[in-house]
C-alpha cells in the first residue's frame, strides 16, 4: 500500500471537489465569522487529545517500571 491508497482509505475517497463543496456549504451555513472559531476549537481539542494520550502513555511506562520507582524511594529513605 502506498501513501495515496492509505489516504484514500482514511479519507473515505473524498476528493478535492468534494472538500470544496463541503467548505462552501459550511461557509453558507455558519458564516465567515464562525469558521475560524470552529477551527480554533478543533485545534484545541486535538491538542488536548494528544496531551491525554501522552499522559496515559507516560503513566503506563511508569507503571511497567516499578524498579526505577523503588530505587528512588530507597534513595530518599537513606537521605
Amino acid at each position: 500500500m502506498n501513501a495515496q491508497e492509505i489516504g484514500g482509505i482514511i479519507m473515505g475517497g473524498i476528493g478535492t471537489s468534494e472538500l470544496l463543496v463541503i467548505a462552501v456549504v459550511a461557509l453558507i451555513l455558519f458564516g465567515p465569522s464562525k469558521i475560524p472559531e470552529f477551527a480554533r476549537n478543533l485545534g484545541r481539542a486535538v491538542n488536548m487529545f494528544k496531551k491525554g494520550l501522552k499522559d496515559g502513555l507516560d503513566e503506563d511506562v511508569a507503571a511497567t517500571k516499578p524498579d526505577a520507582v523503588k530505587k528512588d524511594d530507597a534513595h530518599d529513605a537513606k537521605i
